[in-house]
């Protein structure tokens, strides 16, 4: 067994999307090698309508997949080749937009007004860019739990863990994503696939990533019974933690427990040329995508 080490912590910033949602961003639009074969994920978490009642109006998208993931409140979804619905609470869809779509996806609050959900971004590999676009739907009564005698909770989005298997299939990058709750002060294993490219997310409470290994954390200064200490802290709420290789990660809740997000896949290792919402191989096969947008060729 070998511990994935912690290659590096960053935590979300704030951010504006479609016509005017707040929202916070793990990664994306920098250096896509850091998370091939993820590209982005934005954690749109409001409780104010207004950060995020304008939505994500029409726009295309071509060479990728999206992945959404609600954990409250409710997004309304319509497409260009007819597709429509709505994500509810614990719901997933899994878009492949390949050749290109158009789509818009409206978020609307629950009874409290309480808007919080995910958006992963996957890249797909230079023969897959141009297949025919599809979704993936995904109630949250068809997502399985498994429950350990420790209380932690992991929920399978897609995947395998430990046999399970989760409902979406025929992804390109072969992911694996979890939604992992740990009760408070509590060690855990989990297993993940050696070489695949993995990075944890926490959206509640906190915990030390390297448990096992010699913890490095964020190095700070606090002041215990009038002397100060260096201590390192645990990671928290917004912090993105990208492993190491490593068949395992080791973990040590905090005093809250910790919920986060543990998401891996099968890097490309192709060349990455992107633009917004587009994402092809080549400056050519971009500009070629957009010139396709603006004479109206683009869906096929």
């Amino acid at each position: 067994m070998t511990f994935r080490p912690v290659r590096s912590e960053s935590i979300a910033k704030p951010a504006q999307e479609g016509a005017g949602v707040n929202l916070h961003r793990a990664f994306g639009f920098s250096d896509p090698k850091d998370s091939d074969p993820f590209l982005m994920l934005d954690d749109f978490r409001n409780d104010n309508p207004k950060d995020y009642m304008a939505g994500f109006p029409w726009h295309p998208h071509r060479g990728i997949e999206t992945i959404t993931y609600v954990l409250e409140g409710k997004v309304e979804h319509k497409d260009s080749i007819g597709n429509q619905g709505d994500l509810l609470s614990g719901d997933v869809q899994w878009m492949t937009a390949g050749s290109g779509i158009m789509h818009q996806e409206m978020p609307s609050g629950n009874s409290e007004g309480l808007m919080h959900g995910f958006q992963l971004w996957a890249n797909l590999p230079s023969d897959q860019k141009l297949v025919a676009p599809r979704y993936q739907d995904i109630s949250s009564k068809d997502l399985t739990i498994l429950e350990d005698d420790d209380g932690s909770k992991i929920k399978i989005i897609v995947g395998d863990y430990m046999g399970v298997k989760g409902p979406v299939d025929g992804i390109a990058c072969e992911p694996q994503y979890l939604d992992i709750y740990i009760p408070p002060h509590t060690s855990k294993l989990i297993q993940v696939d050696t070489y695949k490219n993995t990075f944890a997310y926490i959206f509640e409470g906190s915990a030390n990533f390297e448990y096992a290994s010699d913890p490095i954390g964020v190095l700070v200064e606090k002041e215990i019974n009038g002397r100060e200490f260096n201590i390192r802290d645990m990671s928290g709420n917004r912090t993105l933690i990208r492993f190491d290789t490593g068949d395992s990660i080791s973990i040590l809740s905090g005093e809250h427990g910790v919920r986060f997000l543990l998401v891996s896949g099968k890097p490309i290792r192709e060349p990455v040329a992107w633009h917004g919402p587009i994402v092809m191989n080549t400056r050519e096969e971009l500009m070629q995508a957009f010139s396709e947008l603006q004479n109206g060729t683009f869906i096929k």
